[in-house]
């Protein structure tokens, strides 16, 4: 009898998840994915796109392309899921299967910070990256602002790269001795998860880039050219990036998924939710490490977990046992300006702490993420 997998989403994990499967399951059985979006942006080239090095058309892809690999592909917003009836609702449609992978990622909520959306620019959208790009281009000196508006988002490098990536920009067109370049973060370190070591290799690669770093500082609104924060100072900018505040989709939330945490609540191995064979991977998810904050949001450990659990639905499927475990392992690259980035892996499941090192930048790093890039999209899609 024919099978129906639903995977909710068209990102890194949801993607990985969908071609896992097609691969590992039988013709007869349906992978169908779902999205509302109509192409692929492979987020972590944004950063280039700042700066000038890379164009949309180098790191976006028609998501239609799955559907010559034999994915089906429901173009639309996701109204309802019902995760015990292992139904979804798009449109009008209601689509049903033996197995659903919620990928749906985390939404932007710059609206929650009084005059963010309108006075600075989102490091973390196309149309954002292209702002940023634009202003960039028109900049002739002031000072700069990266913002971290919560302590807790996806992709836990990007500020701190945007801002190494625009001082080596600034300095290549002469403008360095008329910037100043500052990040302001809501969280206590950089990359905190990754344990202090890290964050001190990463605050001394600012400090020898002359970028002012000021942790535990809490945005409360932006108005002209001003900065407010919990902590009571204020900060001037010319040109304000920024890292928006995440929210879990409510329709998510709307259908029992959460936790306590706010987000989904899974096996830290499996992926499994708290419905049978409902999982969740990626950054709609929250799983908590042992030193006390979740593991990060990071397209690396979306497709970990991807991989892990397609095989197990297709273990399962096939009358066997589903003995995949996501082990809590990743890397992340970390870009630094003038064709030269670090790298920070390690087991992110690690106790008490998790174990990871932050290899010192230099250009085969750099190379790695160019490279990285190219094959995934030339993989998946």
């Amino acid at each position: 009898m024919a099978r129906t997998a639903l995977v909710l989403g068209a990102g890194i994990g949801g993607i990985t998840v969908a071609r896992a499967l097609r691969k590992r399951l039988p013709a007869e059985d349906r992978v169908v994915i779902v999205e509302r979006e109509r192409n692929h942006v492979f987020a972590p080239s944004l950063l280039w796109h700042i700066v000038g090095d890379s164009e949309p058309a180098e790191f976006t892809r028609p998501l239609a392309a799955l559907q010559s690999k034999g994915i089906e592909l429901v173009s639309g917003d996701v109204a309802r899921i019902d995760p015990s009836a292992l139904a979804v609702e798009v449109g009008a449609k209601t689509l049903t299967g033996d197995a659903m992978v919620v990928a749906l990622g985390a939404d932007y909520a710059p609206e929650v910070v009084p005059g963010l959306a309108e006075r600075g620019l989102n490091l973390y959208t196309l149309a954002g990256a292209g702002k940023i790009r634009t202003a960039l281009e028109a900049f002739k000196g002031g000072r700069i602002v990266v913002l971290t508006a919560a302590p807790a988002y996806k992709c836990p490098a990007a500020p701190y790269e945007a801002a190494m990536l625009i001082e080596a920009l600034c300095r290549k067109r002469g403008l360095r001795s008329t910037t100043e370049i500052a990040i302001y973060a809501a969280e206590p370190a950089p990359m905190p998860v990754a344990g202090p070591v890290a964050g001190a290799q990463i605050k001394t690669m600012l400090e020898r880039k002359g970028i002012a770093y000021s942790p535990l500082h809490q945005v409360l609104r932006v108005d002209d050219g001003m900065l407010h924060f919990a902590e009571g100072p204020t900060a001037a900018f010319d040109l304000l990036v920024y890292v928006p505040p995440h929210r879990v989709p409510a329709v998510v939330k709307d259908a029992g998924l959460c936790g306590e945490s706010g987000w989904v609540t899974v096996d830290r191995g499996t992926l499994a939710t708290k419905f049978a064979n409902v999982w969740a991977i990626g950054d709609v998810t929250s799983i908590p490490l042992k030193m006390g904050r979740p593991l990060p949001k990071a397209g690396v450990f979306a497709g970990r977990q991807a991989e892990v659990v397609a095989k197990n639905i297709a273990s399962a499927w096939r009358g066997q046992a589903a003995t995949e475990s996501f082990d809590g392992h990743g890397m992340c690259f970390l870009e630094v300006g003038g064709g030269m980035a670090g790298l920070g892996s390690g087991n992110f499941y690690g106790e008490p702490l998790p174990d990871v090192r932050m290899h010192w930048p230099n250009p085969f790093w750099h190379i790695g993420k160019v490279l990285y890039g190219k094959y995934w999209l030339w993989r998946q899609l």
